[in-house]
């Protein structure tokens, strides 16, 4: 009787094992299915939801942007505009500040083509 009570133990285990490997394989493949392929209903309902925050955040950046668009419009120094491309955390706000010093560096390139001599005759 032990040896037949072990052996059905046995089979027992053997079988919540296998049952375990195929649920973890339809877990995986489940996974593995839902990661290439876009969410739908949810995902819209959300937008929906987060769309007028979302929108009030995007204008307040946009009108930061402008802002410091025109602030660094008034800087005319490279130094001054890369320390404050070293400070800036954003994304967003670093590309302003690159385009304002390669505005920048083109002005000085253009005002030396102009006057070339002047560095000579000093």
């Amino acid at each position: 009787e032990v040896t037949l009570d072990l052996a059905e133990r046995r089979r027992i285990r053997s079988a919540i094992r296998e049952l375990q490997r195929q649920e973890l394989e339809r877990d995986e493949e489940a996974l593995a299915s839902k990661r290439f392929r876009p969410e739908r209903g949810s995902h819209r309902q959300d937008d929906k939801e987060n769309w007028p925050r979302s929108q009030h955040l995007e204008e307040e950046q946009q009108a930061a942007l402008a802002a410091l668009s025109q602030q660094l419009e008034a800087i005319a120094s490279v130094e001054e505009l890369t320390k404050l491309l070293r400070a800036a955390g954003e994304y967003e706000e670093r590309k302003l500040i690159r385009a304002a010093i390669r505005k920048l560096r083109a002005k000085e390139i253009e005002g030396e083509a102009l006057f070339p001599c002047s560095e000579v005759a000093t």
